[in-house]
């Protein structure tokens, strides 16, 4: 079997080629007119351009389309957030990550579908609709896509990440706050990179969580999300939560020497310099086996090209889900204020007798119209933990539990933290820390996953990564029992892109190797780490 991506099993042969590579004599107008019929089955994209808008036709990415998601802004498309509140935005200016793509020749095909505002896991709120996994398992093979079960693409980043899996472009801007750019890169059997915190510029991108809020970037391959990451990942003045270059800086030339022991272009790459961690806490009752199985193979190929695998402890996750949503909630309280219907958002008419001269009636009728349920809900938590009975016992301490979590991330890692005023390296640390992406593979739309507490689980493996801020990557890693993908995620110190990166590639390229020694056995403690969280048996 031929070294590469993970192969992708739906919509036919016409769709396992990108559209762009396939149709690169045809028009913008039959670009857009095939998009939008290949569309039709995953609603993934939820604009189109009415004439090619690409400034820079001959720029050194004019090989490439690329899907935007909804919540970064576009001069030439709509902006709706997937929100009643802005269905009918068009932004004024493009946000610096898209100007950045079409400045060096890049094609925008479309908007791509999400969660209201960015606030969900499994792409259902969204006033598009739901986004539809377009992966095909085997056992679906003959059967027609009308029958065919529906599955979540995982959200809030759902439509990027099927237009990428459809093939309907070659990349995809998503946004990750907490997992939206990982989690629906899982379920799609795609690749999808969160970057360090700060290194890709946010203006342009409507808030959700200023803190956490990343733009993310989808594409088949690693070496495609690579070429888009570095087009885009420059200081930006006019985002004030950038990077500065003097800090870009001394993160590359931290991690410079060990990059420049690996080479993931080799055919036989020698990973014996690099020290992999497996963190015990990644492995919670609710993770399926099959994807203890798949990450157990990835392991075991890395192990087999000289990586040291290593156990280690972050004792502050269990406690990162609930620090998350105790602080996106309060940070989108405040960042959803302004949609008022005054001076933002889109103003619903008043019921007939309303007093219109109380301003709270007017903002009232206009919000709860505009909001979905859940952004409602989440507007509703967010404000009760900033008021002063509830300040101190959940937002202050949620903020604790967040500076706990980026000192067990720092503990961790051999590689000190560039952010920091007086990084010490630690000798004993990893270089990455690698474990599932999900607690399983794509839920069915119709399935209790999708309804209650279900979507919020759904982030317990990514959200403790965004709370800390760092780089964080889901490649292909196989396919559970029920022969949908699996994930498996990069973790690296803050500016180790490159390197979570380069290992990703690794991954990537041994992924589809037939496994020579199935009862491989664990010497080196992983067996170990897997019985104390009474998941499966050492072998």
């Amino acid at each position: 079997m031929s070294v590469g991506v993970y192969p992708f099993r739906s919509c036919g042969s016409s769709c396992t080629r990108s559209f762009a590579t396939s149709n690169l004599r045809r028009s913008a107008a039959i670009h857009a007119e095939h998009a939008q019929l290949l569309n039709k089955s995953t609603n993934a994209l939820v604009s189109f351009p009415t004439k090619n808008h690409n400034p820079n036709p001959h720029g050194p990415l004019s090989h490439l389309t690329v899907a935007v998601k909804d919540n970064i802004c576009t001069t030439h498309l709509p902006t709706t957030c997937s929100s009643s509140m802005l269905r009918h935005f068009t932004s004024p200016f493009d946000a610096t990550a898209v100007e950045l793509l079409k400045a060096k020749g890049a094609t925008i095909i479309g908007k791509a579908n999400c969660d209201e505002f960015g606030m969900g896991s499994l792409n259902v709120n969204s006033i598009h609709g739901p986004v539809v996994n377009p992966y095909q398992s085997p056992d679906e093979k003959h059967i027609p896509r009308a029958e065919r079960e529906q599955r979540s693409a995982g959200g809030s980043s759902g439509g990027s990440a099927a237009a990428v899996a459809a093939g309907l472009c070659d990349a995809a801007l998503g946004t990750d706050t907490g997992g939206s750019v990982r989690l629906p890169a899982s379920y799609c059997g795609i690749t999808g990179l969160k970057p360090s915190y700060g290194l890709i510029s946010r203006w342009g991108v409507v808030s959700f969580a200023d803190s956490l809020d990343c733009v993310g970037v989808f594409g088949k391959s690693m070496d495609t999300v690579k070429t888009v990451f570095d087009s885009i990942s420059s200081y930006d003045p006019k985002d004030p939560t950038a990077a500065t270059p003097h800090t870009r800086e001394r993160a590359k030339a931290l991690a410079e020497s060990l990059l420049s022991t690996l080479d993931a272009n080799l055919s036989d790459p020698d990973l014996s310099s690099l020290r992999i961690g497996i963190p015990q806490e990644y492995f919670p009752s609710e993770l399926n086996i099959t994807i203890v199985t798949a990450v157990r193979k990835v392991l075991e190929r890395l192990s087999s090209l000289g990586a040291q695998l290593i156990p280690v402890s972050l004792p502050s996750t269990p406690y990162a889900l609930s620090a998350y949503y105790v602080i996106a909630s309060a940070e989108a309280s405040s960042n959803l204020a302004r949609y008022d219907g005054v001076q933002y958002g889109t103003r619903s008419p008043l019921l007939p007798g309303v007093d219109k001269s109380k301003p709270g009636n007017v903002y009232a009728h206009t919000r709860s119209a505009g909001f979905g349920v859940e952004v409602q809900k989440r507007i509703l938590l967010g404000t009760y933990a900033l008021t002063a009975d509830a300040f101190d016992n959940y937002f202050l301490q949620a903020q604790r539990v967040r500076q706990r979590i980026k000192a067990d991330f720092d503990s961790a890692f051999r590689v000190p933290n560039a952010q920091l005023s007086n990084p010490s390296p630690n000798p004993d640390g990893v270089d990455i820390l690698l474990h599932p992406s999900a607690i399983r593979s794509a839920p069915r739309l119709d399935s209790d996953a999708v309804s209650g507490l279900g979507p919020y689980l759904q982030d317990v493996m990514t959200v403790p990564a965004s709370l800390a801020g760092l780089p964080a990557v889901s490649v292909p890693a196989g396919s559970a029992a029920d022969g949908w993908p699996v994930g498996v995620s990069i973790v690296g110190q803050w500016g180790s892109d490159e390197l979570v990166m380069c290992v990703g590639k690794v991954i990537e390229g041994t992924t589809n190797e037939d496994d020579s020694d199935p009862n491989f056995a664990f010497d080196f403690a992983f067996g170990s780490i897997v019985d104390a969280v009474g998941r499966i048996d050492a072998t």
